[in-house]
């Protein structure tokens, strides 16, 4: 070989091999930046598993609802109007609340105040936009961690104001727990009562709630809640003709409502029996001019309809708003509605779909703007 070729050959291997070794470097260029990728790209969160749940604790209940909040509740027992309420939100950047209420005794008198005392300590609170004179609601203002703790490990909470109301904390510390295992907060710092070193971005995130899409408002003339007249084929129902003998009375028998849903589609409302504060209605779906009628299937979590493979079709002081498509019910468990079962179902052109769904066991003052949400979608 001519030196001249050598020459070439030695600068021909020399570029071959600055070739590989560019060819290595930008792999493990490539490799490195993508491990520093995968370590900067958090983990997707966790979603919250969740059905809505109701359990009690002793002197306590606690509630967590479909969309992963929950809520723990005290009472002052019978029916004194005294109650404390926590709440908290899903996912780890929740923060708990806390929020009571009482009934100040009769013959009390004084400017408005609340606050609270746990076992001899004493905790500052506001007063709540929903407080009145004569039902005052409070809630801790800031971090209610404190109160949490103390009436977590504590034996009487007292409600204080122009009055006081004693609630017992036995079930407190087991409805709280309950709630950091339905949330997956155990062992994390965001738990209520288990607390640990597990990193809080393992506490599940909220679940997506159902989406139920209204059906298109429709013409309701001819229809409506006054002087409404069953159909032939309604009235000759076997239950119809029973529930309207249940409903004899004149206020309650002329409470017939309706309803057009659509084109082909009626709705229509039996009144079936009252009592003091309750009126019952039985609801049925038709053709036009009240034909082919059927029950309609009123779904939900608690109460009658709360099998799917047993549906109901009664309300208690139920109504359809046409604007919205909502069928609503309230049944009332005493006169001023502290207590009881609140439903709404949506029209979606097919079906009534539950959308909203809150229950309060215990009559113990607590408004219904309060009450834990078993259900909700959007």
């Amino acid at each position: 070989m001519t030196p001249a070729r050598l020459m070439v050959a030695v600068a021909a291997s020399a570029l071959a091999l600055a070739a590989c070794g560019d060819k290595d470097s930008t792999q493990k260029t490539g490799a490195s930046k993508a491990a520093a990728v995968s370590l900067q790209t958090p983990a997707a969160a966790p979603v919250l598993q969740i059905t809505s749940e109701t359990k009690s604790f002793r002197d306590w209940s606690a509630t967590c609802g479909n969309d992963g909040t929950c809520w723990a509740f005290g009472f002052t027992g019978g029916s004194n109007g005294g109650w404390v309420r926590i709440a908290l939100d899903p996912g780890p950047d929740a923060r708990p609340q806390v929020v009571f209420g009482y009934w100040p005794d009769g013959d009390a008198k004084g400017p408005a105040r609340i606050g609270l005392t746990i076992d001899g300590r004493d905790f500052a609170a506001d007063l709540n936009a929903a407080s009145e004179d004569d039902a005052p609601i409070g809630q801790i203002p800031g971090d209610a961690r404190p109160v949490i703790d103390a009436l977590a490990q504590g034996k009487v909470m007292t409600i204080r104001g122009v009055s006081s109301q004693d609630i017992s904390l036995h079930g407190a510390a087991a409805a709280l727990l309950w709630i950091d295992e339905k949330q997956g907060r155990l062992d994390t710092p965001t738990a209520l009562m288990r607390r640990g070193d597990k990193p809080a971005s393992t506490v599940p995130v909220a679940p997506d709630l159902p989406t139920v899409a209204a059906a298109p408002a429709v013409n309701q003339a001819g229809f409506g809640d006054q002087s409404q007249t069953l159909p032939a084929a309604l009235r000759g129902l076997t239950e119809v003709g029973n529930c309207l003998k249940e409903s004899a009375m004149p206020a309650v028998g002329d409470m017939v409502m309706s309803a057009r849903l659509d084109a082909r589609t009626e709705l229509w409302a039996v009144p079936c029996g009252s009592g003091a504060y309750n009126l019952t209605h039985n609801w049925y779906l038709t053709g036009p001019g009240g034909r082919d009628p059927r029950p309609a299937a009123l779904i939900g979590t608690a109460g009658p309809g709360a099998d799917p493979n047993m549906p109901d079709n009664s309300t208690v002081n139920g109504e359809y708003d046409p604007g919205s498509r909502t069928l609503s019910s309230f049944a009332k468990g005493r006169g001023i509605g502290d207590c009881g079962v609140q439903q709404t179902w949506t029209w979606t052109g097919q079906r009534f779909v539950l959308t909203m769904e809150s229950t309060m066991g215990e009559c113990a003052g607590v408004p219904s703007d309060f009450w834990p949400v078993a259900w909700r979608t959007r």
